[in-house]
């Protein structure tokens, strides 16, 4: 792995983590409910986001792997994590691994929702 392409995902990183932030305090601020509108808008505009460029660089782009990788890990990555699960059912799906993608969805959100639940619950231990 090159100092570029580590640069490039730094980079992205950085600008897609402001742009988190941004975004879910814009829609914090519209939207004062106790359900995480926020949170659900930034993960549907990931998702959104990551297929549009997917597509458009299966079709008609060819950036440079830094390029890719600033977009996709770097700037994607830190703004939503949820775009890159989507891509990866959608990928499943496409290959008829039904099975697969369901377990994966199923797995992904209980395994991770019970994950911190278990890490809260660990620290609270220690630290209360």
């Amino acid at each position: 792995m090159s100092i570029k392409m580590l640069a490039s995902i730094a980079f992205g990183g950085a600008f897609g983590a402001v742009f988190r932030y941004l975004m879910m305090s814009g829609v914090g601020h519209f939207l004062h409910a106790g359900f995480p509108y926020a949170t659900l808008v930034v993960n549907v505009l990931g998702s959104f986001v990551l297929g549009s460029l997917i597509e458009v660089m299966a079709i008609s782009w060819s950036p440079s792997q830094e390029m890719r990788s600033f977009l996709v890990v770097g700037v994607l990555g830190a703004f939503t994590t949820f775009s890159t699960f989507s891509l990866d059912v959608v990928y499943l799906i496409e290959r008829g691994q039904l099975t697969s993608a369901g377990g994966y969805i199923a797995l992904s959100v209980i395994l991770s929702i019970v994950g911190l639940f278990a890490g809260m619950m660990l620290f609270r231990q220690f630290l209360a």
